[in-house]
This record gives structure tokens, C-alpha cells and sequence, in this order.
């Protein structure tokens, strides 16, 4: 598409959560972070930042619409993402914008759709017709859909897990969709599918997946033509059709070798697919690393099971139930999603002596803990995350309370899941990591990058909805009113041929171009 002499207006916006099936928690309205018009600029540690600073070095009118992000949690409320949706369409009718981009994650989800971005972009394309270009930003861990390749114009993924590199995916995006607005690019995209979830090994600078991306940039680096090459680890708790590992290769123009590059990546996945596992410390283990090796404290350990950044609901008590019980000596802090035990804290006021059964109220299985402490710490939970992953950006705890229990053990509790990958979690609410032991943060890879020259990293074993495991999903047994646990795998009789393996394993390769 060729724009006239003018300064291109483009459209800029964000739709942010990754949404875990298995939370029986619905997401509201009130657990995200909302910034309209100007706001939008100050989204700088994202993908949408990225998006931002590559406009702002163009000569473009950047029409900035909304923002709405919030922490990886259960299935989002249907009322409020068609109001969300409904917002955002009427915002870019009335910009009449060139051209679109939007930060998206890829694997979001309502109470009533499971493709929730798909939905999302089928809705702005017939609003403002073929002609005009929409560019996305996803997460890797994005569950890509047809509807989101056949909806955009330019469609690419971060490549880094952790996401070290949200921002500079936000600029690639920027830049390859408008030169789609200039006429510079014809993008043709090919994607390869392999029905499968990794159950671990989610690194991407190590391990499997660390060879697979390397490959990848090796390909691109290769090929004359290749714009980009994606890899999409789908989040493991959304529940979809098509679930699966895919691999986009997108070309200016099209390219015979592009099927082949996306079916020898995808493959890639199957044949390694006994090598994605995680090394995680048992409960009792990791204490006692962080009890004998005092060198190496503060540690923080990663609550595998109830990880927030994976969409549970932070609720757990068992590494609470641990350090009370078994390590006397240790000295911690951690946070559970409590909303009611919140509101006794603030009741009693600071300084009082309070006892509630904390956490458990919410994740299957799960049960809370009966503690005693002091009320040290009341505030209404907002902060500043530090980075650098989504660093600068504004975020709530709700309201928030610390309870100090046996004068050593401080427990952050809080009205929504935190995000707590970031040490600004516990440093805002006034606890100093210099002086404990230990810390617990609901994530399993993007902590490494916040908590990095500050505290040891320990990947912890524990139960919930955030963390997958075999068999963890049951569904009912159609005819038998039973249930049956999913541990389905490609049916083989017998080793297949390479040339045979695309046409049973991968599902079919689908062009998109516009």
C-alpha cells in the first residue's frame, strides 16, 4: 500500500494477558493497568515501548488509542473485553489511522472465547477494511491462530524467554509494517504446526529450545529474502483447537524454501521432545541449599506450581507451611492472593497482632495456613516495576498488607496476583532483601532477568495450576460420564519416513499473503 504525501498517522495500542484455563478465576476489570490517549506513551519496558520509540525516530503522527495489561490470571470476563474491544474499534475509526499496531500476547482468552486476539483482529480488519495494515507484537508463548495470521499484515513474536527483548520486537514490528504501509514489502507468511506442549526446558538461551532458535537465526541470517522467522511455545493452560508449537516464516514476496525452513524447525520440536524437561529442586532440597550455603543468600525461589506469570492465582502456602515448620532459622519473605485476609490486616491497623488462615482460597487442591504475626506494612499496592522486563511500568498489588510472623518470615498479602518476577513488589511495601535469606516469586523464567545481581535463582517443585505435569488435564470421557485423563501423542504404527513426517505430524502449511 502506497500512502500519499503526507505524514502517515498510525494507530498504536495494547491488549495484554496471557489467560490460564485451569485458574477457576475469572479476570476483571480491576486487575489491570488501563492508560488512554497520552498515558499510552509512558508503556515503556513492552513490546508496545518498542512500537513507540521506533515511530517516534520516523516521520509519523503517533495516535495513541488505549492500553490494558494485567498479570497472567484466569479466563477474562466476556462483559469486559467487548467493552474493551468495542473501545478500541471506535478509538481507530475515529483516527483515521494508516496503519495499526497493537501489542498483543497471543494466548489471552475470555469466559465465552478461547481466541481471544483472533476475535479481536476478525473485528478491527472489518471495521477498517483490507487496505489498511495492521501490525502485531506477540509473546512467544502466544497460541497463534489463523484468524490473527489472516486478520494482520505483519505478525511476529519476541524471540527470548525470558523476554529480554519485548522492546526490540515492538520496534521490528513498527518497522516492517510501515514499510507494508510504503509499498516496501509484500509480506507472505508460511506456518508449520506441531501438535504438542513442552513440559519444560522453556529457555530460550539454553537446552532444546536455545538449539531450535539458534537455528532459526541462522536460517534467517541465511536466506536471501527471509524477513523473519517466529517460534511460538503456545502457553500450556490455554484451551483451544489447533493447540501447538508453530514456527512462521515470513518472506517478501514468495519463496519456495520458506515451507521447508518452517517444516525443518517444527520437526525439530518432535524430535527433541524428551529432552523438554525442567530441573527443579523438592521443597525440603531447596531450604536446605538456602539453610548451608549462606554464601550465595538471598535466594529466590520460583513457586513453580502457583507461578502468577503462568496465569495461577498466587494463593499458595506450601513454601509458607515449609520455611514455619522445618527451618527455624531462615529468614523470608514471600506474597500470597488474599483479598479477605487483606482486609482483617487493615481492620486490626498497624502494629496489631493478628491470626488469619491465609491463602489457599482459591487454587484446586490447595489449603490455606493459620498464621500469628504483626501488621508491619499497610499501603493501597501501587507501584513501579523495576525491570528490566516491563520496567517503568505502573502496577498494583491492590490493597496490601505485611504480616511478620515469628519476627522473621515477612508475608506480603495482597488483593490481586502480583507480579512478583520484580524485587519492586517487596521493596515498596517496605522489605529490605538485603536483610533475608530467601525470597518466593510466582515465576519460573522471567525473574532471572529482574532479580539478576540481587539474588540466587532456586526453580522450586511445587503443586498448582501454573506449572504442567502429565495428566494434569481431565476431560470428560465422551458416552461414559466418566472423566479420562489427555496424554494424547501422534499414533505411529511404525517409524515414519522423513518425507512422510510433515503429512502426519505437522498440520498442513498455510499460506498467508496480502
Amino acid at each position: 500500500m502506497n500512502v500519499p504525501n503526507q505524514r502517515p498517522r498510525i494507530a498504536v495500542g495494547r491488549l495484554y494477558h496471557e489467560s490460564n484455563r485451569l485458574n477457576p478465576q475469572p479476570t476483571t476489570a480491576d486487575q489491570f493497568e488501563i492508560q488512554r490517549g497520552e498515558a499510552v506513551f509512558e508503556c515503556a519496558g513492552s513490546t508496545l515501548g518498542g512500537i513507540i520509540r521506533y515511530l517516534r525516530e520516523e516521520d509519523v503522527e503517533i495516535l495513541p488509542l488505549i492500553s490494558v495489561s494485567g498479570p497472567p490470571s484466569g479466563l477474562i470476563d466476556h462483559e469486559f473485553y467487548q467493552a474493551i474491544r468495542t473501545e478500541l474499534a471506535e478509538r481507530i475509526q475515529a483516527s483515521r489511522a494508516d496503519a495499526i499496531l497493537l501489542d498483543l500476547h497471543g494466548a489471552a482468552a475470555s469466559t465465552q472465547i478461547a481466541d481471544l486476539e483472533g476475535d479481536l483482529l476478525a473485528h478491527l480488519r472489518r471495521h477498517v477494511g483490507p487496505l489498511v495494515p495492521i501490525g502485531i507484537g506477540l509473546d512467544l508463548h502466544a497460541h497463534l491462530t489463523d484468524s490473527m495470521l489472516e486478520n494482520t499484515d505483519i505478525c511476529i513474536a519476541c524471540k527470548e524467554n525470558p523476554h529480554s527483548d519485548v522492546v526490540e520486537c515492538g520496534m521490528r514490528a513498527a518497522e516492517l509494517t510501515l514499510q507494508v504501509l510504503r509499498g516496501d514489502l509484500r509480506p507472505v507468511v508460511i506456518s508449520a504446526r506441531v501438535p504438542m506442549i513442552l513440559p519444560g526446558a522453556g529457555e530460550t538461551a539454553s537446552g532444546p529450545l536455545g538449539e531450535i532458535h539458534d537455528e532459526a537465526r541462522k536460517l534467517a541470517a541465511g536466506a536471501t529474502g527471509i524477513v523473519d522467522i517466529s517460534i511460538y511455545n503456545v502457553f500450556r493452560y490455554a484451551d483451544d483447537y489447533n493447540i501447538g508449537q508453530v514456527v512462521t516464516v515470513m518472506t517478501d514476496g514468495a519463496l519456495s524454501l520458506a515451507s521447508e525452513v518452517a517444516k525443518y524447525l517444527a520437526w525439530a520440536f518432535w524430535d527433541n521432545r524428551k529432552r523438554f524437561v525442567d530441573d527443579l529442586f523438592e521443597i525440603p532440597d531447596a531450604f536446605e541449599i538456602v539453610r548451608s550455603q549462606p554464601a550465595h543468600r538471598p535466594y529466590v525461589m520460583a513457586d513453580m506450581g502457583d507461578r502468577i506469570l503462568a496465569g495461577a492465582p498466587g494463593d499458595s502456602t506450601v513454601l509458607l507451611a515449609a520455611v514455619l515448620d522445618h527451618f527455624d532459622e531462615l529468614r523470608g519473605a514471600l506474597t500470597i492472593t488474599d483479598p479477605a485476609s487483606v482486609k482483617h490486616a487493615q481492620d486490626a491497623g498497624l502494629g496489631a497482632t493478628v491470626t488469619l488462615a491465609v491463602g489457599g482460597q482459591i487454587s484446586p487442591g490447595l489449603s490455606s495456613r493459620r498464621i500469628t504475626g504483626k501488621v508491619i506494612h499497610l499501603s493501597d499496592g501501587a507501584y513501579t516495576l523495576a525491570g528490566p522486563f516491563h520496567g517503568g511500568e505502573a502496577s498494583s498489588l491492590g490493597a496490601a498488607a505485611v504480616v511478620l510472623v515469628e519476627e522473621r518470615v515477612f508475608v506480603l498479602l495482597t488483593s490481586k496476583p502480583a507480579f512478583s518476577h520484580d524485587p519492586a513488589v517487596f521493596t515498596s511495601q517496605g522489605i529490605n532483601l538485603k536483610s533475608i535469606d530467601f525470597v518466593v516469586v510466582k515465576s519460573g523464567y522471567h525473574f532471572t532477568m529482574n532479580f539478576k545481581g540481587i539474588a540466587t535463582p532456586l526453580l522450586v517443585s511445587t503443586p498448582g495450576v501454573g506449572y504442567y505435569r502429565k495428566g494434569i488435564f481431565v476431560t470428560p470421557s465422551p458416552g461414559s460420564g466418566r472423566s479420562m485423563t489427555s496424554t494424547s501423542k501422534p499414533s505411529r504404527q511404525k517409524p515414519l519416513r522423513a518425507s512422510q513426517r510433515g503429512h502426519e505430524l505437522l498440520s498442513t502449511l498455510i499460506i498467508h499473503q496480502k
